[in-house]
């Protein structure tokens, strides 16, 4: 059985950082694309970021562009999220997300992925 243990979130202040990790059990990391998503209070779920399962190209989103990066060590078999320059737009459930064969033109939907995280919370006070 799949499972997805996120942890790292928090509160932290405006400009700070903050480093989520997506701990899979029952896959590896190396062969399935894996993507962050969060949602805040009162609005949609959105794409943050990802990492492909093939050459482990990375994709995101334009609001966070240049002050987050994804990553993964296949060792640990884990995926993290490393958050930089934090804004308080930024508060947010952070979800990790699994899929063996999300490509480039469907990996920031959410339903694209079959297997998902619980989340975890993120707060950024300015």
């Amino acid at each position: 059985q799949v499972q997805l243990v996120e942890s790292g979130g928090g509160l932290v202040q405006a400009g700070g950082s903050l480093r989520l990790s997506c701990a899979p059990s029952g896959l590896s990391v190396d062969i399935y694309t894996m993507g962050w998503f969060r949602q805040a209070p009162g609005k949609e779920r959105e794409f943050v970021a990802a990492i492909m399962w093939s050459r482990g190209s990375t994709y995101y989103a334009d609001s966070v562009k240049g002050r987050f990066t994804i990553s993964r060590d296949n060792a640990k078999n884990t995926v993290d999220l490393q958050m930089s320059s934090l804004i308080s737009e930024d508060t947010a459930v952070y979800y990790c997300a699994a899929d063996r064969f999300a490509g480039s033109d469907s990996l920031a939907k959410w339903q694209s992925y079959d297997y998902r995280g619980q989340g975890t919370q993120v707060t950024v006070s300015s």
